[in-house]
């Protein structure tokens, strides 16, 4: 067994212990209890103040490195490409009604408190790989009335309960990455190849991104991971272990998020 798959297979261990199996994720993940985690009181230190506790358990993440993006053309269209395959994403004519997981977006777009301000041709020309950010703070957890979206503790993973959906829309209003969409029309006579191993959605529903909690939990990386392998353009794994490849990425390059300075802590990296 190789480097990789074990460490996937630590991933999908906690996966499982969460809740979150394959194929029939909804069903799995519907438990209240698996809701968003309160935080815990930092430690006192010896003078009477506060030190931030080490980071327990798994926290997943993603470093996307751009200029491996634009070095092989095509990659970014094989990730969109896996992840809509693999998640029976629906693809509507209409594009204002367009059903968003894994998708592209200009640098203005996607970094809005990054100046463009005489930008590199390289950053304006190029198209930017965009999803869920994952946060460890998700204000979407916070705004959903039914816990039908909710943070996954063992993982860190932002993840949806479909059946829980009662379409209210309060958590697309409280994503500030624009990362949720919402299903105006039945999607399952748009779906252009079904997988059966992952559950299709209805009208009135949002759904995005879930870092491919299904294919985790069977040992499996995320599908546009899988697409991208052996190019280095999608790194992923345990932020919280210092030897994980991830972490070496994050350690050796210069990274940006998308809205940091809102606090909510997005477990997305880019290298532009």
């Amino acid at each position: 067994m190789d480097k990789q798959r074990r460490k996937f297979l630590k991933i999908a261990g906690a996966s499982v212990v969460a809740g979150i199996g394959a194929p029939a994720i909804v069903k799995l993940t519907s438990s209240p209890a698996l809701a968003s985690s309160a935080g815990h009181a930092p430690a006192a230190d010896v003078h009477g103040g506060h030190v931030e506790e080490a980071p327990k358990g798994v926290r997943l993440g993603m470093v996307i490195d751009m200029r491996k993006m634009e070095e092989q053309p095509g990659q970014l269209d094989n990730a969109i490409a896996a992840c809509i395959n693999a998640h029976n994403v629906p693809q509507f004519p209409d594009s204002k009604n367009e059903i968003k997981w894994l998708w592209k977006a200009p640098f203005e777009n996607v970094f809005t408190d990054h100046s463009g301000y005489h930008a590199s041709n390289k950053i304006t020309d190029t198209d930017f790989a965009v999803l869920c950010n994952h946060c460890d703070d998700p204000p979407c957890v916070r705004a959903c009335p039914t816990q039908a979206t909710f943070k996954v503790k063992s993982t860190g993973i932002v993840a949806m309960d479909f059946h829980r959906c009662i379409g209210c829309r309060f958590c697309m209003a409280a994503c500030p990455y624009g990362a949720r969409s919402f299903n105006w029309q039945d999607p399952r006579p748009y779906i252009k190849k079904y997988n059966k191993e992952f559950p299709s959605r209805m009208k009135g529903v949002v759904e995005k991104c879930n870092f491919c909690a299904e294919r985790l939990a069977l040992g499996k990386e995320p599908a546009c991971v899988e697409a991208c392998k052996g190019t280095g353009a999608i790194t992923f794994g345990d932020l919280n272990d210092a030897k994980s490849e991830l972490r070496a990425v994050l350690d050796k390059e210069f990274t940006i998020q998308r809205k940091s300075t809102l606090g909510t802590k997005p477990s997305v990296f880019y290298i532009v």
